[in-house]
């Protein structure tokens, strides 16, 4: 069974930095588009950034040039490196894959993350 763990969220002042994991375990994934999103109370969940079993990341306009994401492989974990945050980036946040080999996506429990002004 896939498992999808995160961790790294809490409490930051604005313009401080996080760093979010998210660990995959349970299976193997060969083709895959791995990814981060976030919804704050009252919104729909967003994407925030994504990461392909090829390397290509995408991010979402409102976190260019802020967030990063990233992977290692021989931990089957993902990161999102989060600098200069904003009161407006306060949300849960969950990492999900998509296996594009099987058609499944899982999802992480999510992880809160408030940014204080």
């Amino acid at each position: 069974q896939v498992q999808l763990v995160e961790s790294g969220g809490g409490l930051v002042q604005a313009g401080g930095s996080l760093r979010l994991s998210c660990a995959a375990s349970g299976s193997t994934f060969s083709f895959y588009v791995m990814g981060w999103f976030r919804q704050a109370p009252g919104k729909q969940r967003e994407r925030v950034a994504t990461i392909t079993s090829g390397g290509s990341t995408n991010c979402a306009d409102s976190v260019k040039g802020r967030f990063t994401i990233s992977r290692d492989n021989a931990k089957n974990t993902e990161y999102l490196q989060m600098n200069s945050l904003k009161p407006e980036d306060t949300a849960v946040y969950y990492c999900n894959i998509r296996d594009l080999v099987r058609n499944d996506i899982y999802w992480g429990q999510g992880t809160q993350v408030t940014v204080s002004t």
